[in-house]
């Protein structure tokens, strides 16, 4: 083995960048994107994957966005104590670029929390994301051209959001200091934004971004902290951070997947997932999960398993999906959280009993419905294909190939693409 290649096997065995998601889908999505800049990503499922993890990025997919704050900031501290003793030394608290969250958390105290095990005293919050249209200006969350409380995220049935100032639902969350970098600031460049950064008071800093550029130069400036949050967008200007320094070199993840059966599953009720369902049953075989009837003791796993047996063969879906108005009415009744576990629960054995019999193509909408999959399959660590859509990237782990989505992302014809490009990425 030549020096050079040598030099890199040895970095190779100790990661650089240690990041910590929320849920699945967006852990995906992060690990997508830093594989897309060219830094070797590992996709973890579990905080045990992490000792066995190589290259230079580590993503652990946690499902804390919508468990008890407390219990949020246990389960995040021992992933980033992980990945500390994995040799990171740059630490990413990634959240959903809708910033989905309630008064009490997660976000701010999870944020906080990991501040204080680093031993640091700043983060940057900024979970703008502007290939899906999400940006922030003024302090304010924007979907597209619509604030965000505006949007059907007021809607969400477990973090309905009301406030479109990140900086005032931060005020909720945290104990510290909330401060804001202006957008006009931003466009000034990395040196400005980095003397802005320490001109900051102690606590969490939000800032503005409208367009990939303004990341860019955000994460530049962000070369020296040790922690930062975010959506998965503004990850994009931390691998040249570590590339100017010499610290990875350019490498790709391969992706392994198999033509053969398929399966559906659709958790999510965000208004593209419904959209996406529309369309999908105009074509394909369809079956649709009756909450009542699931809490009331009917064995409807059984039956939304027989039919995806019967249809195996034509990618059928399994959907609980319900429009935005329906949920808002539905949060008001007392079983309305027992069956949104129920459902989870519902998918997560649909999917183990897809495996089972061969299923090698698994599309899962939703990232609480996601994490149940991932979580039941126990997939350890997963290689990062191409993107189906911006922040969603493919997935392989044993031999099945996996699109896991967040409720609100991809086009109306996200299930028949990410279907065919994991047959034709075989």
């Amino acid at each position: 083995m030549c020096g050079r290649d040598r030099d890199f096997s040895e970095r190779a065995r100790s990661m650089i960048l240690g990041c910590i998601a929320d849920d699945f889908t967006g852990a995906g999505d992060l690990a997508s994107i830093l594989t897309g800049q060219g830094m070797r990503t590992s996709l973890l499922t579990s905080v045990a994957d992490i000792e066995s993890a190589r290259g230079d990025a580590g993503v652990v997919a946690l499902k804390t966005r919508s468990i008890a704050p407390a219990d949020a900031v246990q389960q995040s501290i021992a992933a980033l104590r992980a990945l500390r003793a994995a040799g990171c030394e740059q630490f990413y608290f990634k959240y959903c670029s809708t910033f989905d969250s309630t008064e009490e958390g997660n976000i701010g105290p999870v944020a906080e929390a990991l501040l204080r095990e680093i031993g640091a005293t700043k983060a940057i919050v900024c979970p703008a994301f502007p290939a899906n249209g999400r940006t922030v200006y003024q302090g304010h969350l924007f979907v597209g051209d619509t604030l965000l409380h505006e949007s059907s995220m007021r809607n969400h049935p477990i973090t309905p959001m009301t406030d479109s100032d990140i900086r005032r639902w931060l005020g909720h969350q945290s104990r510290g200091a909330v401060s804001h970098i202006p957008h006009r600031i931003v466009t000034q460049g990395v040196d400005p934004i980095a003397q802005a950064l320490a001109a900051a008071p102690d606590g969490l800093i939000v800032c503005d971004a409208v367009a990939d550029d303004d990341l860019r130069a955000i994460g530049h400036a962000a070369k020296n902290m040790a922690l930062i949050t975010g959506g998965s967008a503004l990850a994009i200007g931390l691998p040249e951070n570590f590339r100017a320094t010499g610290r990875i070199a350019d490498g790709k993840t391969a992706f392994e997947a198999r033509p053969g059966p398929a399966l559906v599953l659709a958790g999510s009720c965000s208004a593209a997932t419904n959209a996406q369902v529309a369309r999908y049953r105009q074509a394909s075989p369809a079956f649709a999960i009756d909450g009542a009837a699931l809490l009331a003791g009917y064995p409807v796993l059984e039956y939304a398993d027989a039919f995806a047996r019967e249809y195996q063969e034509k990618a059928p879906l399994i959907y609980s999906t319900i429009t935005p108005n329906a949920v808002a009415n539905s949060r008001a009744q007392a079983d309305f959280g027992a069956a949104s576990a129920a459902i989870e629960e519902l998918m997560a054995g649909l999917a183990l009993r897809a495996r089972e019999r061969g299923v090698t193509r698994l599309v899962v909408a939703g990232g609480e419905t996601s994490g149940a999959v991932v979580e039941a399959l126990s997939l350890g660590a997963m290689a990062v294909g191409p993107d189906v859509a911006p922040g969603v990237p493919l997935l392989s782990a044993g031999g099945v190939g996996f699109a896991l989505k967040s409720g609100n992302f991809g086009d109306e014809d996200f299930f028949e693409k990410a279907l065919r490009m994991m047959e034709e990425n075989a």
